[in-house]
C-alpha cells in the first residue's frame, strides 16, 4: 500500500497541475530564473552551499531582480522544488513542496518590500469554518497551490489525503486580499465563507 501511495504521488500532483493553474509555472530550482512579463524583473534561484555541512546543496532561494538597476531583494529560502508565476499586478505567486506531505502558497509584491501573503495548513486551519478544519488536521498529506491573480483575489487549490479522507478531498479557494476573507468550495459542490480574524 505504502508503494501505491508514492506512485500516485506525483500521478495526483501532474493531474492537479493541468487542471488548477491558470498562468504558466516554472519550476525552481530547475529553471535558474524567470523574467517577468515586461522584461523590468527576474526571479533568480542561488543555490544555498555551506562548507562543512552535512545539508549543504539542498537549500535554495529565490530572489527578485530588477534588470534595467541590477537591484536585487531576497524573497524567500526553500527547500526541495518551487513553483513560481508571474501575475497580475506586478505580483509573484509562488507554491513552495516543504516535503513530499504538504505545500504553502505565497504572494510577493515586486514594486515593494512589505511581507508576503502566506497561506499554508496552519494558516487555513484558523481562516475555515469549523466543520473543514478536520480534513487539514487528521490528513498526513495536505497541499495548499497558488493558481492565479485576479484584481484583488487570490485562486488557489487545497487537496490532500489521510486518516480522515482516504479517497481524498479538493477544494477551490479564493482569498480576497482587500478585505482579507476566504470562501472555499469543495468539488461536490459545498460551499463555506469565512472572514480572517
Amino acid at each position: 500500500m505504502r508503494f501505491f501511495r508514492l506512485m500516485l504521488f506525483p500521478v495526483l500532483l501532474a493531474s492537479v497541475a493541468v487542471q488548477v493553474y491558470a498562468v504558466p509555472f516554472t519550476l525552481f530550482p530547475k529553471a535558474g530564473h524567470l523574467a517577468s512579463p515586461d522584461g523590468r524583473f527576474e526571479v533568480r534561484d542561488v543555490d544555498l552551499r555551506e562548507p562543512g555541512s552535512e545539508f549543504a546543496g539542498i537549500f535554495h532561494s529565490l530572489w527578485l531582480a530588477e534588470t534595467a538597476t541590477g537591484r536585487s531583494r531576497k524573497l524567500c529560502d526553500y527547500v526541495g522544488v518551487a513553483a513560481v508565476a508571474w501575475s497580475e499586478k506586478d505580483s509573484l505567486i509562488v507554491t513552495q513542496y516543504l516535503s513530499k506531505k504538504t505545500s504553502r502558497a505565497l504572494i510577493f509584491a515586486t514594486t515593494s518590500t512589505r511581507e508576503p501573503i502566506v497561506l499554508d495548513v496552519p494558516t487555513l486551519i484558523q481562516m475555515v469554518p469549523v466543520e473543514l478544519r478536520p480534513a487539514l488536521r487528521e490528513n498526513d498529506h495536505a497541499f495548499v497551490e497558488a493558481s492565479r491573480v485576479e484584481g484583488e483575489i487570490f485562486h488557489f487549490q487545497v487537496w490532500g489525503y489521510g486518516q480522515h479522507d482516504r479517497n481524498g478531498f479538493h477544494w477551490n479557494c479564493e482569498y480576497n486580499l482587500g478585505a482579507a476573507n476566504l470562501n472555499c468550495e469543495a468539488r461536490n459542490g459545498s460551499a463555506s465563507e469565512q472572514t480572517a480574524p
